[in-house]
């Protein structure tokens, strides 16, 4: 395990977020899970670094953090406990911590649309803010990873704070990427298609026929594919990726609507 890179992933108890947790773990990186559920969240650092603890000498892996993204004082409580004296700092960010609601735009009631660009939106700069803020108080560069949407580009139907909040998100990743360059930390966003969880299982009943037939590639994705390609951006060997978005969503939202099939 290389013990020099810590790495805090919000929204990590489940779904993506804890697949972006395992892989990292597996991988070496000491792992923050942080997440507005508690409980959930030391359940799973457990689990990991039980599942490690042979390899890496018994060393706990992962950690759990209680953390509402939409909360300034929550965000910098975080920060001000990982600048604790003989306390690894956070060397990489993956902001995944994310709400959506389903509603026609005419019916969305304002609570729901602030919820979400609170939780999505706000709480990625402020996650942002305050890890570049620790970055500079050590004098180290780092890697900052969004997860957005494919609504990033294309607008969802009946997601409209959630489609809003995500196009902010690739606007928000290319100027810190701008800003944040010449401290040498790297800020890109990952743009997930049709990614099977149980999130997406509960709102579509049989979600692989649903989406896989659209997909190039003719399949739906899976967690670990959002996971590994968050890895592949903090893992850069020369770190010269920044201010882009990569689309994992097998081809799915590079098809044009066309009249024949292709």
């Amino acid at each position: 395990m290389d013990v020099n890179r810590r790495v805090i992933v919000t929204g990590a108890a489940n779904g993506i977020g804890s697949a972006i947790a395992r892989a990292l773990a597996q991988a070496g990186w000491q792992v923050t899970i942080a997440d507005i559920d508690a409980d959930a969240a030391i359940k799973l650092a457990a689990e990991i670094s039980g599942e490690s603890s042979g390899s890496v000498s018994n060393r706990s892996i992962a950690t759990a953090a209680e953390l509402d993204v939409s909360c300034e004082s929550s965000v910098k409580s975080l920060f001000a406990a990982a600048s604790e004296p003989n306390t690894l700092p956070f060397t990489a960010l993956v902001n995944n911590a994310g709400v959506q609601t389903w509603s026609p735009l005419t019916e969305l009631s304002l609570a729901d649309w602030n919820r979400t660009l609170s939780v999505n939106l706000t709480g990625c700069f402020l996650m942002t803010r305050e890890f570049a803020r620790s970055l500079a108080a050590n004098r180290t560069g780092g890697d900052i990873v969004n997860i957005g949407s494919g609504c990033n580009r294309l607008a969802f139907p009946n997601l409209v704070d959630y489609t809003a909040s995500k196009g902010g998100i690739e606007m928000f990743t290319k100027s810190a990427a701008l800003e944040l360059g010449p401290a040498d930390i790297r800020v890109n966003c990952i743009a997930p298609g049709a990614i099977e969880t149980q999130r997406t299982l509960d709102e579509t009943g049989d979600y692989a026929a649903s989406w896989a037939p659209l997909t190039p590639l003719k399949r739906i994705g899976r967690a670990d594919d959002v996971a590994q390609s968050v890895r592949m951006l903090l893992e850069q060997p020369n770190g010269f990726i920044t201010g882009q978005t990569l689309g994992v969503d097998g081809g799915l939202f590079s098809r044009a609507v066309w009249p024949e099939a292709y």
